[in-house]
């Protein structure tokens, strides 16, 4: 397969590097060289995840007539950044972005918290919730009423035992989109969805388009699959730039695309209804497979003011669109059950594929999820589950205001997940100060490609009330030992209370 290299059009790179007014500039031009200052919107958009690294950079004149300065200043900027290590050049070949040597690339998501350490660190690296009781109990209780009449048999279902795979074929037209058990293969949580697709559409070497940011354990699961990431940014509220989508799917030609459009992990963006239209027509044009993630699709916190459709229901030929879902956020992390809607002739082959993998998932589980989905279960446990993520919310955007007033963010309407810049401090160096100072969160940087979201934590929605606060608190402390280069020799902190 021939080396796709992505190329930063020199329109695109100069709307994006121009102050936003002409205060900005004037505050620019008091603070730095005009080259030196060019050099750290350059640097600033790469750590952003605005500009992909390893993308072609515009020739040094073409820029500087877009942005409306000397030749010689683009010129000193691009120098900079090659000094600095995000730039490299090559005589003939031109300049493309790059990452510093030595950098470190987390790999996915955080260890879990040992046991030992509960007591001491609050936990703001898992995005999940205790369980919503009573229904988690009365669920297991229902499935082990109905476990006899499967204890007579094999216990090996493959795709799903037939009941589950009805109701989730149910759940889906009861949301607008009509499915037929056929369409469904039940999996160990959506990443085991997420997974079969990837087995199915996503080879050694292929092309896999990705949102950046993106939900940072997938991303390492495409990654130890072979996959090439090909990232695409992230929008701001509409959280789809289509556009630049078309652009990918034209230039790198991906077969597949991994899109999480409903409280999207981790920025908290909901896309609208135009974006996923448009992104169905330009993956269908192109050619490209969506694995649509629709874990978080159902935790709106205000769903009276109406959701989404999911993006399935645009994709009328019914080939463009693979729907992951899972019980695992929407009731609990430790109910390990999630599905693939796909083709019938698709689901056959992911199927046939999972025979030497793990067989199938626990039956007693399966049984427990069917039971929430036939009855008043699931509308229920998610009641509770929003209300308790959405206090959650609340608390913690009022510590960040109280004890973090300059960084920034987004309130999403619903998820678990918010994404929040902090200000002018490196987002790795601010969590391992944090757990220095009791409180564990996960950097930008496992979001993103290639060390992309320097800038930025994901903080979820895990604890609420004094304990939010406390953490926060924590966060900020740990902030002011970065600024002040005291993280590395500060003493930890005797925490007051745990999550």
């Amino acid at each position: 397969m021939a080396q796709w290299t992505a190329v930063v059009g020199t329109a695109h790179l100069a709307r994006l590097l121009v102050p936003r007014d002409a205060r900005t500039r004037a505050a620019d031009a008091r603070r730095a060289p005009a080259y030196r200052e060019l050099a750290e919107r350059v640097r600033l958009l790469l750590l952003e995840g605005r500009v992909p690294v390893a993308a072609r950079l515009p020739a040094e004149r073409e820029l500087a007539v877009a942005l409306g300065v000397s030749r010689t200043t683009v010129a000193a900027a691009y120098e900079t950044l090659r000094a600095e290590g995000f730039v490299r050049s090559r005589r003939g070949a031109g300049s493309w972005t790059a990452m510093p040597d030595g950098r470190p690339i987390p790999a996915g998501g955080l260890e879990p918290l040992p046991p030992e350490a509960a007591a001491s660190v609050i936990d703001l690296g898992c995005a999940a919730l205790p369980a919503p009781e009573p229904w988690l109990t009365r669920a297991f209780e229902g499935a082990l009423a109905e476990l006899p009449r499967f204890a007579a048999t094999h216990g090996d279902y493959p795709a799903g035992l037939p009941l589950l795979r009805e109701a989730v074929a149910d759940h889906f037209t009861a949301r607008g989109v009509p499915t037929m058990p056929e369409q469904i293969m039940v999996t160990t949580g959506a990443m085991g969805a997420v997974s079969a697709a990837a087995r199915l559409f996503g080879g050694l070497g292929e092309r896999i388009a990705v949102e950046a940011p993106s939900y940072a354990n997938v991303l390492q699961l495409l990654r130890e699959n072979g996959a090439r990431l090909v990232p695409v940014p992230m929008a701001g509220a509409d959280g789809w730039d289509t556009g630049a989508w078309r652009r990918t799917f034209r230039d790198a030609a991906p077969r597949l695309a991994y899109v999480i459009p409903d409280f999207h992990n981790p920025t908290g963006t909901l896309v609208p209804d135009a974006r996923r239209r448009e992104m169905v027509d330009a993956a269908r044009s192109a050619g490209v497979v969506l694995i649509s993630d629709e874990t978080m699709a159902e935790l709106n916190f205000h769903p009276e003011d109406g959701v989404p459709r999911p993006l399935a229901s645009f994709d009328h030929g019914g080939g463009t669109v693979l729907t992951a879902g899972s019980a695992s956020k929407a009731v609990w992390g430790g109910m390990r059950i999630g599905w693939i809607r796909a083709a019938p002739e698709l689901v056959r082959h992911m199927v046939a594929a999972r025979a030497h993998l793990d067989m199938g998932c626990p039956v007693v589980e399966q049984l427990a999820v069917a039971w929430l989905l036939r009855g008043e279960g699931w509308t229920r446990a998610l009641q509770l589950r929003r209300e308790l993520a959405r206090d959650n919310r609340d608390a913690l955007v009022a510590a960040l205001r109280r004890h973090a007033p300059d960084w920034s963010f987004t309130v999403p309407g619903g998820g678990l997940t918010m994404w929040v810049r902090t200000g002018d401090l490196s987002g790795s160096r601010l969590a391992d100060a944090g757990e220095r100072y009791g409180v564990r969160v996960p950097a930008g940087t496992r979001f993103g490609v290639d060390g992309a979201f320097e800038g930025y934590v994901r903080l979820p929605f895990a604890v609420g009330n004094a304990v939010a606060d406390e953490a926060v608190a924590r966060l900020a402390a740990a902030a002011e030992a970065v600024r002040t280069g005291t993280a590395g020799s500060g003493p930890l902190g005797t925490p007051t209370l745990v999550a």
